[in-house]
């Protein structure tokens, strides 16, 4: 499952968060959006998609951040240590 772009703005919209052209983001919603923009579509929402909506299929992990108002946990990081749940990984396939 992808997240609905449409919910934050649009193909224009994200792409500007993401700092990627549109054409890129029309094809996220058939592949899905890559965790490595996940943080920068969170920040352009201002916490309206959070990394854990937009990749639920990502470990993320978030540390304290006071530039990162809108979570309380703060700043999103990938885990790469920490191991899926087998759930997830089957519901992803």
């Amino acid at each position: 499952m992808t997240y609905d772009i449409d919910q934050i703005g649009g193909t224009v919209a994200v792409a500007r968060m993401a700092g990627v052209a549109p054409p890129s983001v029309t094809g996220w919603r058939k592949r899905g959006i890559p965790s490595e923009r996940c943080a920068a579509i969170e920040r352009g929402s201002e916490g309206k998609a959070t990394c854990e909506q937009l990749r639920p299929d990502v470990a993320w992990h978030r540390v304290p951040d006071p530039d990162w108002p809108w979570h309380p946990a703060g700043r999103p990081l990938i885990d790469v240590t920490r191991q899926p749940n087998p759930q997830e990984t089957k519901d992803a396939a």
